[in-house]
């Protein structure tokens, strides 16, 4: 049995998590951590494998650093953690011999949308990402629209060039540029979480779409993540490395 600490259990998705790893034979949910709990405490008062952490990008940070310290396997679901902040935390997660598992999205199909992306970058010569949440998020652009389009550049890196010749009346009416990739954040309530990838060549477009119609959707992913914790060293950016 892998003994599980759900940090952020109180949140929507902690919910969805506290539910799926109760109903897990292969897994014990040892303690469910909100904002005002002590993680260290909680650390040193449970024997824990590994803790999962579906917080707040204000704290992630933090958080990670005191998992790995501690000992734990960590599997983060918040996003909000810089290149350098993942550069450090994978450092530490190498010298504790734990494996930090970093996941932008835990939806399967959202994975495979990603992959569908990549591929399609090959072949087309513009691409804008319109990414989609609940307006309770913390944070924009999302960790799946900045993993989508780091998986694009990385396919196409002339992608989006040359520039267009445009003219931004209302300053950030284009979004926000990863790479050379614009980003539109959409805040609203009634949405969990969706994403188009719209790409277009001469003479056509081609979206790939995935919408997130409850947070259920994110548990297969999740668990499979929990699981696989043992079999890494390190840091592992992205659900997809776990399905190949």
């Amino acid at each position: 049995m892998t003994n599980v600490i759900i940090n952020g259990a109180n949140g929507k998705m902690g919910q969805a998590a506290v539910n799926a790893i109760s109903n897990d034979n292969a897994l014990t949910l040892v303690a469910e951590l909100d904002k005002d709990d002590s993680l260290d405490q909680a650390l040193s008062t449970y024997s824990a494998d590994v803790v999962v952490d579906l917080t707040h990008p204000s704290c992630v940070y933090d958080n990670v650093k005191t998992i790995l310290n501690a000992s734990c396997h960590a599997v983060v679901g918040t996003t909000g953690l810089t290149d350098e902040q993942l550069h450090e935390c994978g450092e530490i997660a190498s010298q504790q011999n734990k494996s930090l598992l970093v996941c932008p999205n835990f939806a399967i199909a959202a994975i495979l949308m990603m992959r569908f992306a990549e591929q399609a970058a090959k072949f087309m010569d513009r691409c804008e990402i319109i990414e989609y949440h609940h307006d309770k998020k913390a944070d924009s652009p999302s960790g799946t629209a900045i993993k989508t389009a780091d998986l694009i550049s990385q396919a196409q890196p002339s992608i989006n060039t040359p520039p267009l010749d445009e003219t931004e009346i209302i300053k950030g009416s284009r979004g926000g540029n990863k790479h050379t990739i614009p980003i539109h954040s959409l805040r609203l309530p009634g949405i969990v979480a969706n994403q188009d990838i719209i790409f277009g060549s001469q003479g056509q477009t081609l979206t790939i779409k995935h919408d997130t119609i409850s947070r259920d959707a994110f548990m297969p992913g999740l668990l499979m993540a929990i699981k696989a914790t043992h079999l890494h060293k390190g840091l592992v950016y992205g659900l997809e490395n776990l399905l190949d």
